[in-house]
C-alpha cells in the first residue's frame, strides 16, 4: 500500500521533527515515490551562543540529503518557533499553496497528540490545508501523553541504519534524550514487535483515502 503514493509531503513545524518518520521517508524514496519536504522553523531563536543562527538549518540540509532527497526537494521557512499560534493564518496559507502546486497524496504531519504549540497549530492547519490527501501524523514522543498509532510502516534493519545516520546530522542536538541512536532504534524496536516485524514507525491514521 505504501508504493501506491506517487506524490508525499513531509511538513515539519520545525528542523529535526523529521525525526518521527525519517524511515518511512527513506523507504518512499527507495520505492521510487517523489518526496517533498518542508520545516517551516529554522528555529533561530533556538540556538544556543556561540553556535551559528543557521545551524539548525544547515543540520537539516544535511540530514534531508543523507535520508535521499534533493536540495531541489526540500525548503526551510522563518516561521518563528514557539510562536506558531501567533502565525496561524500565514501558516495555513503556505500550506494550501503547497497543496494546490504540489497535490500531495500522502501528507505527513505532527500528530493530534502532540502537545507542542508549534506541533499542534501544523497539524491543525494542515488538516483543512490537505483535504484531498491521505494524512498520517507522525510520532514525536517528547510531546506525547498519549498516541493513536493505528498505522505502521516497517523498516529494515538498512533502512533504520539510514534514519540514525541521518539525524546524526544534528550535532547541535546531540544532547537531548531523544536524539541518541540507542533511543530511535529502541523505540523502532517496540513498534516492531507491535506489527511482527522487525523494526516499524507508528503513525496516526488522521485521513485515508483509498483510490
Amino acid at each position: 500500500m505504501l508504493g501506491a503514493f506517487a506524490r508525499v509531503l513531509v511538513v515539519c513545524a520545525h528542523t529535526d521533527d523529521e525525526f518521527g518518520c525519517a524511515g518511512t521517508v527513506t523507504r518512499l524514496l527507495e520505492g521510487g515515490a517523489h518526496v517533498r519536504y518542508v520545516a517551516l522553523s529554522r528555529c533561530e531563536e533556538s540556538v544556543p551562543p556561540p553556535l551559528p543562527p543557521d545551524v539548525l538549518e544547515q543540520e537539516c540540509r544535511e540530514c534531508t540529503a543523507r535520508m535521499g532527497l534533493t536540495p531541489d526537494d526540500v525548503s526551510v521557512l522563518g516561521f518563528p518557533v514557539r510562536h506558531f499560534p501567533d502565525h496561524r493564518q500565514p501558516i495555513l496559507e503556505t500550506l494550501v499553496r503547497l497543496a494546490r502546486e504540489y497535490r500531495p497524496e500522502l501528507v505527513l504531519l505532527p500528530s493530534s497528540f502532540d502537545t507542542h504549540q508549534d506541533h499542534a497549530t501544523v497539524f491543525n492547519e494542515g488538516f483543512r490545508a490537505f483535504k484531498h490527501s491521505t494524512i498520517l501524523g507522525y510520532e514525536m514522543p517528547q510531546n506525547l501523553i498519549s498516541f493513536s498509532h493505528s498505522a505502521f510502516v516497517e523498516l529494515t534493519r538498512e533502512q533504520l541504519d539510514r534514519k540514525v545516520y541521518a539525524l546524526e546530522s544534528y550535532r547541535s542536538q546531540a544532547f537531548r534524550p531523544y536524539s541518541t541512536g540507542e533511543f530511535i532504534r529502541g523505540l523502532a524496536t517496540v513498534r516492531g514487535v507491535q506489527c511482527n516485524a522487525s523494526y516499524a514507525e507508528a503513525f496516526e491514521v488522521v485521513r485515508l483515502i483509498l483510490r
